[in-house]
C-alpha cells in the first residue's frame, strides 16, 4: 500500500500492481479501489494499475470539510507521484474528478470515462432523492440508503442490483454510504464548460451502456460534443456496472483503446 499526500494533506492511499504502461483507476461513488475486482486480473496483464481509495473511505484520510475541488487534487496527486505519464480512467463521480483532473495535469496519455452523472438535460437526481437519504443514514439504515441509491437513482434492475450487492466491495460501500449526499451535490452543481474542454486534446474514450439511463446517455453525448478527441463505445446490453455484469467486454474495450498507437 501506498501513500500519497494530496494538497490539503490529506492522505490518499494506493495500490500499484501489474506490468506495463500505468492506468490510474477512479471509482465512483460509495466505492473503494476494491470495486475494480472484477477487472482487476485483467487489466494488471497488461498495465501497471494503480487503484486509488478517494478520501473519505478505504485506507484514505478525509478532510475537515469536503469540497469537490479537494476530490480533484487527489487524483492529480496520485497521478503525478506515478513518475511518468499515465492513463487515467474515471467511473461515475469518478469520471467527472478524472476528466478536472485532466485539466490539471500534464502528465496523461489518454483518458477514460465511464457514464460521469453530469447535468445536462435536467436534474440527475429526482427532487428530494439528498434528504431521503440523510434520513435513511440519521436511521443507521445504510442498507437502504445503497439500495435507494443504485435502484432508484441508478435504475439498476433487480438482478443487477443483487449481483452487486454480493460482490466482495459491497462492504466497504456501506462503510461509504455516509459520503453520498455530499457528491451528489457536487453532481448536482456541476456543468460542462464546452470552452474548458475545447483545450483538452487528449485522446478520450467515453463508455455508456446501452440500457443506462438516458441521464447517463445525455451526459456522454454532450461530452463527444464538447471533447475535442473522443469517442464513444456504447456496451451493449449494459448499465452502469459493466466492470460487475461484463468484465470481459469492459476490459476489451479498455485495453483496446488504450494500447491502440
Amino acid at each position: 500500500m501506498d501513500t500519497v499526500i494530496s494538497r490539503d494533506g490529506t492522505r490518499i492511499a494506493c495500490k500499484r500492481a501489474g506490468e506495463g504502461p500505468v492506468l490510474v483507476l477512479v471509482h465512483g461513488t460509495s466505492g473503494s479501489r476494491e470495486r475494480w475486482a472484477p477487472v482487476l486480473p485483467s487489466l494488471q496483464a497488461r498495465f501497471t494499475v494503480v487503484t486509488m481509495d478517494r478520501r473519505g473511505r478505504g485506507d484514505s484520510g478525509d478532510g475537515a470539510g469536503y469540497a469537490h475541488a479537494r476530490e480533484i487534487e487527489d487524483v492529480v496527486a496520485v497521478v503525478e507521484a506515478c513518475g511518468e505519464p499515465v492513463h487515467l480512467l474515471g467511473h461515475s463521480f469518478g469520471a467527472i474528478c478524472a476528466l478536472e483532473a485532466a485539466l490539471r495535469t500534464q502528465q496523461l496519455r489518454k483518458l477514460v470515462l465511464y457514464e460521469p452523472p453530469i447535468p445536462v438535460a435536467g436534474p440527475v437526481f429526482p427532487d428530494g432523492t439528498i434528504a431521503r437519504l440523510e434520513a435513511l443514514l440519521a436511521g443507521g439504515d445504510r442498507e437502504a440508503v445503497l439500495e435507494l441509491f443504485f435502484r432508484e437513482v441508478n435504475g439498476m434492475p433487480p438482478a443487477a442490483f443483487a449481483a452487486f450487492r454480493a460482490t466482495q466491495a459491497w462492504p466497504s460501500r456501506l462503510a461509504a454510504a455516509h459520503t453520498l449526499p455530499r457528491e451528489m451535490r457536487a453532481v448536482d452543481a456541476y456543468r460542462i464548460d464546452p470552452v474548458r474542454l475545447a483545450g483538452l486534446a487528449l485522446p478520450c474514450l467515453l463508455l455508456l451502456g446501452g440500457d443506462s439511463p438516458p441521464y447517463f446517455r445525455a451526459a456522454v453525448e454532450a461530452l463527444a460534443a464538447a471533447l475535442p478527441a473522443a469517442r464513444t463505445v456504447v456496451l451493449p446490453g449494459q448499465r452502469h456496472v459493466a466492470m460487475d455484469t461484463a468484465p470481459e467486454l469492459f476490459v476489451r474495450e479498455v485495453a483496446g483503446f488504450l494500447q491502440a498507437p
